[in-house]
């Protein structure tokens, strides 16, 4: 289908473009930004009058709740709401992702409903146990882009070592959750609040240890890794000095990290029960830092949908986890602002640079996801930035309507709404028909 996307803003953070422009898309690649060719005829117009068009959300960490009817299509759904176009799913399904046929059949599904492409992460160990490593090669061609143990502790230092050293052979990634099993056992981050609330804690040296360890061995493997959802100010420092020292090494941080404390836990809110847990004020202004001077690569949803029977119980009892999918755009553009950053800074975090943290593991698609570039994919999100919106349960497409920002509790007004999504050229999702015609 040809759809033109009229007088809309376009931002591409990856060349700089930042231009009032038109943009031609035919059979779902973009073939005109600017200069449309005056004999392109669209089927369907899309207008964009003080919205910003802007390449599709690339999310490197949602959970999809997998198996169980519907779970698959809804969260996808939420995806196309959020802007998101590019979403990677950890390892820890039910079963795990350990075999190929398992990641065929996810993907095959995805692709059918046509939402949001999906890259799964395989299991570094089968059933995520910790022990047996899997079949990297295989899962690799049924469509893996790396490797996780997602919350799950490996065995010992010598398996993640073996690991790491197969994975660094092979050119793959292993992207791993800093946390040492031994120190990880309470609900909430060690401080004052966990004190004064009688609740377990974990310390920021949970955070640390691991890394310490993960980094040696990267010296000794060459492993390519990817740390994901830092937590603590301690802890992006220690990634700035890996990278300073030249090691391959990525990281990301999640929307929750990113804008909220400790503090916020209040009376034993439950859905601020997460993982990794919040923590103080001055580990939250360092992850804004880092993710501003680039030491942390992405900002991720971490979008875990939880249902009430797992979310209303006391705090400790609570399932961890929070819906992200449609709160990132605006958490990234809540962030930019705060942080007086650019439009396009603020968009690079969840567009550009995410794809480059993927890197090769995208295929023939890396070479134009997270842009707008003539001949690329179309893979877009329209959003309007000046638009406002609060979270409720009924604004939520997820199965999971439990998040920190709830209107309700947390009375945040969001900045940006989507408009529109585009996928592969093919409208994905639309907020307002009203703002679209069709030629027969």
């Amino acid at each position: 289908m040809k759809i033109l996307i009229r007088n809309g803003r376009v931002v591409d953070p990856a060349s700089g473009r930042d231009e009032a422009a038109d943009v031609a898309i035919a059979a779902g690649r973009i073939v005109a930004i600017g200069n449309v060719p005056s004999d392109f005829t669209p089927e369907r117009t899309i207008e964009a009058d003080g919205c910003v068009v802007a390449p599709g959300l690339v999310d490197l960490a949602a959970r999809l709740k997998e198996p169980g009817p519907g779970a698959l299509e809804s969260e996808l759904e939420a995806a196309a709401a959020g802007g998101v176009t590019s979403l990677v799913c950890p390892p820890d399904m039910d079963p795990p992702l350990d075999e190929p046929g398992l990641v065929d059949m996810l993907k095959f599904r995805a692709r059918k409903l046509s939402r949001c492409r999906l890259f799964p992460l395989g299991a570094l160990t089968q059933r995520l146990q910790g022990a047996e490593l899997t079949e990297m090669v295989d899962l690799t061609e049924a469509g893996c882009v790396g490797f996780s143990q997602a919350e799950h502790p490996m065995k010992d230092n010598l398996t993640l070592s073996r690991a790491m050293l197969y994975a660094s052979t092979r050119g793959y990634a292993v992207w791993l959750r800093p946390q040492d099993a031994s120190l990880s056992g309470g609900v909430a981050a060690s401080g004052a609040v966990a004190t004064r609330l009688g609740l377990s804690g974990v310390p920021v040296a949970a955070e640390t240890i691991a890394l310490h360890t993960i980094l040696e061995l990267v010296r000794q493997t060459g492993a390519r890794v990817h740390f994901c959802r830092l937590s603590s100010a301690a802890g992006v420092e220690l990634v700035r000095r890996a990278k300073a020292e030249g090691l391959p090494v990525t990281a990301d941080v999640s929307i929750n990290s990113l804008h909220l404390t400790d503090v916020d836990i209040g009376y034993f809110n439950a859905d601020m029960r997460l993982t990794p847990p919040l923590r103080q004020g001055k580990d939250r202004d360092a992850l804004r830092a880092g993710l501003a001077d680039g030491t942390i690569d992405a900002l991720v949803s971490d979008h875990t949908p939880i249902g009430n029977d797992d979310k209303m119980l006391p705090f400790g009892e609570a399932v961890p986890g929070a819906t992200g999918l449609e709160l990132l755009l605006s958490l990234a553009l809540k962030w930019g602002n705060e942080s007086r950053l650019t439009l396009a800074q603020a968009l690079a975090r969840v567009t550009s640079e995410p794809v480059r943290v993927l890197g090769e593991a995208l295929g023939s698609l890396g070479q134009s996801a997270g842009r707008l570039v003539e001949g690329g994919v179309a893979d877009i999100c329209v959003f309007d930035a000046n638009a406002e919106w609060q979270v409720t349960p009924e604004t939520l497409r997820s199965r999971g309507k439990h998040t920190p920002f709830d209107a309700a509790t947390s009375g945040t007004r969001m900045p940006g709404r989507v408009r529109h999504t585009l996928v592969a050229g093919t409208l994905a999702y639309s907020a307002a028909s009203t703002s679209e015609s069709t030629t027969a």
